[in-house]
């Protein structure tokens, strides 16, 4: 009993001790969720696989980046052979985009007044050229892995930037 006594008039004593301003202040802890990264490490392409889609494909500088708060991708590439490189501007062949994590498969959206977001048309040595995919969900995130399937004509992966 004398020591349950003791100790309320310490702790009595150690409130009034330190009036309500100047106490001591407690930092709240705060849980941090975890932040879901990545498997794959951002890493360029290989400067081999960049030769080999250069004359396999005829097209170098490749880049996925996520645009629009990530809900497009757009896929951008320079031709260095526009004979090689045809299949990418032929409007008959549908593109692709396929996340190897999520597994999912993007298109092209349509706008009714615009069409197809992409460039189409004759290809020039040197020119940039883009495509657009619709994101809707946000399937697939930066860091991911992505291949690029235009016809007969496939890129595999490139990483989302």
């Amino acid at each position: 009993m004398l020591l349950v006594s003791s100790i309320q008039v310490s702790s009595a004593f150690a409130e009034s001790a330190f009036p309500e301003e100047a106490r001591p202040a407690v930092p709240a802890r705060t849980v941090a969720a975890p932040a879901r990264a990545s498997p794959y490490s951002p890493v360029k392409v290989p400067k081999h696989a960049m030769a080999y889609y250069d004359l396999y494909g005829g097209v170098d500088n490749l880049h996925v980046r996520r645009t629009a708060s990530g809900n497009l991708i757009r896929f951008s590439y320079r031709v260095t052979d526009p004979v090689i490189a045809k299949v990418l501007a032929d409007k008959s062949a549908t593109p692709y985009l396929f996340g190897q994590r999520s597994r999912a498969l993007l298109q092209i959206p349509v706008m009714d007044k615009i069409g197809q977001l992409r460039q189409s048309g004759p290809l020039e040595v040197g020119q940039e050229y883009w495509m657009v995919f619709s994101n809707k969900g946000n399937l697939i995130k930066a860091g991911d892995r992505v291949n690029v399937m235009i016809g007969s004509f496939h890129i595999d992966g490139l990483v989302v930037e």
